[in-house]
């Protein structure tokens, strides 16, 4: 009897135990199949020029399904979603355009910005169309920025975000390498390659700074585009497209969902 008796409160004590445990984990599930509000923020390369699919009603902000902000709301589902980078946006467009879904609730906010600022456009049509030395001179130019001004502007834009979403985890978002180096590639000469992505490295390693003086979290994408640069032979980056030219040197549907959407997923 008393057998029995130890028996029956071992096998209440167990379903007991896997009820709650079963529930702890459902609702974990849960929790992570519906986080809070997600804002995506920034320029082209968080709206996804380059992916096509783009939203008709962000007119020029080219804001497109295949970008990795929307491709990650897609898959995880927060209470909502809300997708303000745009195309060809700087530092002072996030702060008097973009912020305005940020509150107290945001629980995600993504952002790419920085390279507009830096003059990104100004540099590969001078690195295209011009010599060695004109390139290099640009750049030389573009690098003085980064150092002397670009950080007091990032701390604008982070200010701001901390200011009107204090409780949001802030992923930002850097820029790829544009070439793969060592290789025949027709277009633009070794040297000319080899600057453009020493100053994508400057230009990330000024952003990851700034971003993490603040707290946020730095999603460095230059990993997951190893080996998918333009010259690789699998490039998830238009060069020039003289087509649509405003495609060039942006990421394709391809490095939006394998070359952003990792890092984002990993980081938020």
């Amino acid at each position: 009897m008393r057998r029995s008796r130890l028996a029956l409160f071992l096998t209440a004590l167990v379903l007991a135990v896997t009820a709650t445990l079963t529930g702890a984990a459902a609702a974990h599930a849960s929790a992570q199949a519906a986080p809070g509000p997600y804002v995506a923020l920034g320029d082209s390369y968080s709206s996804g020029v380059g992916a096509g699919s783009y939203i008709s009603s962000s007119g020029d902000c080219k804001r497109s399904t295949k970008a990795h902000p929307y491709l990650w709301a897609a898959a995880n589902s927060p209470s909502s979603f809300s997708f303000t980078a745009c195309s060809g946006a700087r530092t002072g467009d996030v702060l008097s355009g973009q912020l305005g879904p940020l509150s107290a609730s945001t629980a995600l906010v993504s952002i790419s910005i920085g390279g507009n600022d830096a003059g990104f456009a100004d540099v590969m049509t001078t690195c295209v169309l011009q010599s060695d030395s004109s390139c290099l001179s640009r750049i030389a130019t573009a690098r003085a920025f980064v150092d002397s001004t670009l950080p007091g502007r990032l701390d604008g834009v982070y200010t701001a975000i901390r200011d009107r979403a204090p409780n949001a985890h802030v992923v930002v978002l850097g820029y790829p390498r544009f070439y793969r180096l060592g290789t025949t590639c027709i277009g633009l000469s070794e040297t000319k390659r080899k600057a453009i992505n020493d100053a994508s490295d400057h230009l990330n390693s000024a952003i990851a700074a700034r971003a993490r003086a603040y707290g946020y979290t730095f999603g460095d994408v230059r990993t997951t585009f190893t080996g998918h640069e333009i010259c690789s032979g699998n490039s998830w980056l238009h060069s020039v497209d003289w087509l649509n030219i405003g495609n060039s040197y942006h990421p394709k549907a391809a490095g939006q969902s394998g070359g952003y959407l990792p890092v984002l997923t990993s980081a938020a």
